[in-house]
């Protein structure tokens, strides 16, 4: 199967809002997950391509959220 065109889909992520909401900065966050705080901006920019799944679990476990509260997908004409 053929890789998706970037047109076809877009994945979201909501780091900002979930950071707000519990008074954290980025660079706190980066800290308590064990990433840096670059690799930590791109997700947050969503310019990421990927990301692990033990980091999306440590990003959960630290924010006290789910993976749907952190990112959501919108299908693109």
């Amino acid at each position: 199967m053929p890789p998706a065109d970037s047109s076809e889909y877009a994945i979201e992520v909501h780091l900002d809002r979930l950071l707000e909401e519990r008074g954290m900065t980025l660079v706190e966050l980066a800290d308590r997950v064990g990433i840096t705080n670059v690799n930590l901006s791109i997700l947050k920019n969503n310019r990421a391509k990927a990301i692990r799944f033990s980091t999306l679990a440590r990003i959960c476990e630290v924010l006290g959220c789910q993976p749907g509260d952190l990112l959501s997908f919108t299908p693109r004409p």
